[in-house]
């Protein structure tokens, strides 16, 4: 026996406890031994057990809480414990399930070539000046199998982490990503033999931006300038407190306009409810998009237009007589003033009637596509309709084949561009289904032809991390991330949790499989990766007289 030790335990289970540990020693390989129990309970130098551990990293990226709300929840299983605690244990928990997920990587890919193999979705995502956290998701399991922090997507930064999921999961039946230069030269250097193909979202995304994305920005710029959205505004807010102090003013407007038809007794108010209502119809233009973003939505376009319909509605309205009373109403009168500089600008007419024309063109792209439709309903989540490749194929064959043979257009540059466009990445935007022999039989795979799997994926991180922490901004959470932080997702598919429970009852076995040397030179890696200043930094930074310190002790 070496020594006998008291130490503090902390499990959901008991609560706190001291627990006394026997420590014994072998004269013949030189090394002491701990108890083998406790070291299933809790990491060896840590007070929590992991069932602790585990429960603050599920509670935290899976349902979302806070570290306030997580210390609440566990001092009601009289589990005493500190924020800073709680946010340090979040992170071990990612440490530990990002080693597990390395020590399975073999039985992951047992999985995926059962599937008859994998469809890799590379997507990177940052905010402000952070590092790119750039994934790589299997479009058939939805696993995420490689993440990583990157300074830029430049292909020579890509290329390492394309080649070590090459090394573990061997080459994808194809790829889908964006059409990003960097990730496109780094997928053909390394996976030379296999389908690459390009998102049709952001194919269109990017033709569409450069069609009409100029002209869009003039009407955005000279609606700036003009600040009528500002006049607009000053108008509802002089005209709401009219509507507020008479409610049966919105009553009898909705009900003649339902029955078509105005009463004997107009309200002398009615031409202010009247122009409020307009008002709000116009300006609530840059709010009636399908949640697609540019080019796909323009509200800045559908403005003016409303605002050229508005023009003529409140003339004749202006003109009109009030029932009996035979009064001409101001409120019109002040919003034509205000409209009027803006509505006769020739360069914002000319801008918007070449966007006009050009999203039209436009929007027949997208029909041919079928994907962001202006009907549609699922914003950024919308996958495309499920048809066969060759029928969207040949509807962009015609497509191209009518702006060709248009006189007019095809001698106009933006079109030019885009039937360029659609000619360099033809080839990357249809794939047929990809007939794959396997153990179990003959498997079809279709390459998904968006890369919505992992933009999805990629927003509902950034929602859990602003609704634990309340900041729209996740600059300064992005910097500090571990990079293998999307892992967390693998956690909802069963699949996935079978390998790395291995035959274990639960994540807080598997867990105390692994070598705590391991965790904790993950963590000391982490203080460099992640941005993290270290603790001793912080302390020697504090000293108001630093520099000259450092020069004395190095200068003499």
């Amino acid at each position: 026996m070496r020594k006998t030790r008291l130490l503090t335990l902390i499990t959901l289970e008991m609560g706190t406890v001291r627990v006394r540990e026997t420590v014994l020693h072998c004269r013949r390989c030189g090394l002491d031994y701990g108890s083998d129990g406790l070291r299933k309970l809790k990491p060896l130098g840590s007070r929590f057990g992991y069932d602790v551990l585990v429960y603050v990293g599920k509670t935290m990226f899976l349902r979302c809480r806070g570290a306030k709300e997580i210390r609440e929840e566990l001092q009601a299983r009289q589990v005493r414990i500190s924020e800073s605690e709680i946010v340090y244990l979040a992170r071990k928990f990612v440490v530990y399930l990002s080693l597990a997920h390395r020590q399975k990587q073999g039985k992951i890919r047992q999985l995926l070539d059962r599937r008859g193999g994998y469809v890799l979705h590379l997507d990177a995502t940052c905010e402000g000046d952070s590092l790119h956290l750039m994934s790589g998701m299997d479009g058939i399991t939805e696993i995420v199998l490689e993440n990583v922090k990157l300074a830029s997507e430049k292909a020579e930064k890509i290329v390492p982490m394309l080649r070590r999921i090459k090394a573990r999961y061997g080459a994808p039946r194809a790829l889908v990503h964006d059409m990003g230069k960097g990730i496109c030269a780094a997928a053909a250097l390394v996976f030379p033999h296999t389908p690459d193909f390009i998102c049709h979202y952001h194919f269109l995304a990017d033709v569409g931006t450069d069609l009409f994305g100029k002209e869009n920005e003039t009407i955005r710029k000279r609606l700036s300038e003009h600040g009528l959205q500002g006049k607009l505004r000053k108008r509802l807010r002089e005209l709401n407190g009219i509507v507020e102090e008479n409610p049966p003013l919105l009553e009898s407007l909705a009900s003649s306009l339902q029955e078509q038809r105005l009463g004997d007794d107009v309200p002398a108010l009615m031409p202010a409810m009247v122009c409020y209502t307009l008002l709000q119809w116009a300006l609530a233009a840059k709010n009636e998009g399908r949640g697609y973003g540019f080019p796909f939505d323009r509200p800045y376009l559908l403005l003016y237009k409303r605002l050229q319909t508005l023009r003529p509605a409140l003339e004749r309205l202006n003109r009109a007589t009030l029932g009996r009373q035979n009064k001409r109403n101001g409120a019109y009168s002040k919003v034509l003033r205000d409209l009027r500089e803006t509505m006769d600008d020739a360069t914002l007419r000319k801008a918007a009637k070449e966007m006009q024309g050009k999203a039209a063109v436009f929007d027949k792209l997208r029909h041919g596509m079928r994907i962001a439709l202006p009907a549609g309903r699922h914003g950024l989540n919308d996958p495309g309709s499920n048809e066969r490749i060759s029928t969207i194929e040949g509807r962009v064959t015609h497509f191209r084949r009518c702006l060709c043979n248009d006189r007019t257009l095809s001698k106009q540059q933006g079109y030019q561009n885009m039937i360029a466009q659609l000619d360099k990445y033809w080839d990357k935007l249809f794939c047929d289904p990809i007939v794959i022999d396997t153990p179990n039989g003959t498997v079809v795979v279709q390459p998904q032809r968006t890369n919505n799997i992992i933009e999805q994926f990629f927003r509902s991180l950034k929602r859990i991390f602003r609704k634990k922490s309340g900041a729209n901004s996740l600059a300064r959470t992005m910097k500090t991330m571990i990079a293998d932080t999307p892992l967390i997702k693998n956690l909802v598919n069963p699949e996935y949790l079978n390998i790395i429970l291995d035959g274990r009852a639960s994540l807080e076995e598997s867990f105390a499989a692994i070598d705590i040397q391991l965790v904790r030179k993950e963590l000391r890696d982490l203080q460099c990766t992640t941005g993290r200043m270290p603790s001793k930094i912080r302390k020697l930074i504090k000293a108001p007289d630093l520099p000259e310190t450092l020069v004395a002790l190095f200068v003499g």
